[in-house]
């Protein structure tokens, strides 16, 4: 995993391109990243009191808050009015193998968000037009954020997820996306050795205005998981992507 942490702590890195993964047998087992490789990349520190810890760029400001803050969880708003739209991206608990999406739809003045997330944030701020990402900002680690934490969750598999799961989908070249609405929490699966990487993008709470996106980078076998608490999965469809190249996809399924 040293080549795909390397490359992920890039702004335009090469797992971001879909270059850089590992070997399926490594694959099956992703080694989290040390705290010692983000730290010499990464402009890190813990978030102390009640005050959000925010990154932005123009058109977009990202904040993480701990529990107690007046914005806890990991939020995004849109602070430009114009076609883009902002996006935070982000991994949790310093583990590099998958990355969140949140892309706030709602325009400017909007905030979107999950209040679901690990006891470390790296995160960073985007503004997208459509598919595209047209900036970004500088990635930044804050840790011991909240009382319960997410879980990392490394170690499951396609067929693991499948069965914990309520319902499924999948798409030709090798992703599935699979989730459960008890405490509700959704899979990306990668299912295929290839170059390409598996990805879910998911609508919840019937808000069509914050897409959801995993990106599951970490090889054939293993899977992201995203959780959202009480508020259920609404539209959602698994897709592969090079990069940012679209390679297959399914039409959206309603839940």
């Amino acid at each position: 995993m040293a080549v795909m942490t390397a490359a992920v702590l890039t702004t335009e890195g090469a797992v971001a391109r879909g270059e850089a993964r590992p070997p399926a047998a490594a694959a099956q087992q992703p080694t989290p990243v040390t705290t010692t490789a983000l730290t010499a990349a990464l402009t890190t520190g813990p978030i102390t009191g009640a005050e959000p810890t925010c990154m932005r760029v123009k058109g977009a400001e990202a904040c993480v808050g701990p529990d107690g803050s007046d914005r806890p969880g990991i939020w995004i708003e849109d602070t430009r009015n114009d076609k883009l739209h902002a996006a935070v991206e982000y991994h949790l608990n310093e583990y590099l193998g998958t990355k969140y999406v949140i892309h706030n739809l709602g325009g400017k003045g909007e905030i979107r968000g999950n209040r679901e997330i690990g006891r470390t944030v790296t995160f960073r701020a985007a503004v997208y037009e459509g598919n595209h990402r047209v900036k970004v900002g500088r990635w930044k680690t804050v840790r011991n954020l909240t009382k319960y934490p997410v879980r990392r969750d490394t170690e499951v598999t396609p067929a693991a997820a499948r069965g914990r799961s309520e319902r499924c989908t999948s798409t030709k070249g090798g992703a599935s996306v699979c989730f459960h609405e008890r405490d509700t929490y959704v899979f990306a699966c990668d299912t295929r050795a290839d170059e390409y990487q598996a990805r879910a993008e998911y609508f919840v709470a019937g808000d069509p205005t914050a897409r959801y996106e995993i990106h599951q980078l970490a090889g054939l076998g293993t899977c992201g998981k995203a959780e959202h608490g009480d508020r259920s999965v609404s539209m959602y469809r698994a897709s592969v992507f090079n990069g940012s190249h679209r390679v297959a996809t399914r039409q959206y399924k309603y839940n």
